[in-house]
């Protein structure tokens, strides 16, 4: 059986540690706890790296689209490995979640998410698997575009690391147990909830 983790987040080092790449930074976590590299995907603009579990194969990519328009990429990929639709994990931010928050949920809308958005459209359905990592609300009057394209905050980086090893491991959890024991063991509110 194979799976696919969309790590969620824009190309270039402009946005490698902003609150929209965390997605794909916990797809950089779970290759490297395995040691394994990702590699540019021919004809498709993806880098992906393949690590197994149990006797599973685990598909880790990341895209090289802005995330508003990498859902024909992780579709692409999905439909030339045999992915379906409920084997394919998105990991993405989620301002709609406390910071710190982790959610695990199958389907639903993309709540103006625009790498959600992207990536239903791409699928032709809603109903994928997602890992929601709470990044926030913005602060005062700032918009929420410019927000998620901001590094996080020193004092934050400590909680932002808790939280992508915890996304990986939910992202596992759901390979290896199942959607309602990975909600059970992993869905908790943030830092203020």
């Amino acid at each position: 059986m194979a799976w696919l983790v969309a790590g969620l987040g824009n190309p270039g080092e402009r946005y490698a540690n902003t609150r929209h790449n965390i997605g794909s930074m916990v797809a950089m976590v779970m290759a490297e706890r395995s040691s394994e590299r990702f590699r540019k995907v021919r004809f498709i603009p993806l880098d992906v790296a393949e690590v197994r579990v149990d006797d599973d194969a685990v598909y880790l990519a990341t895209s090289h689209r802005y995330m508003n328009e990498a859902g024909p990429s992780y579709a692409s990929f999905a439909k030339k490995r045999d992915v379906g639709a409920g084997h394919l994990i998105a990991v993405h931010d989620d301002i709609d979640l406390a910071f710190g928050a982790l959610k695990v949920k199958l389907g639903g809308s993309s709540a103006g998410h625009n790498g959600l958005k992207s990536l239903q459209s791409a699928l032709g359905t809603p109903e994928f698997l997602r890992v929601r990592l709470g990044v926030g609300r913005p602060p005062g009057r700032q918009d929420a575009a410019d927000f998620v394209l901001d590094p996080f905050a020193k004092r934050e980086q400590a909680d932002v690391d808790v939280l992508i090893e915890e996304a990986a491991d939910a992202a596992l959890s759901l390979v290896r147990e199942g959607l309602v024991a990975t909600q059970d063991r992993y869905n908790r509110g943030g830092a203020d909830s």
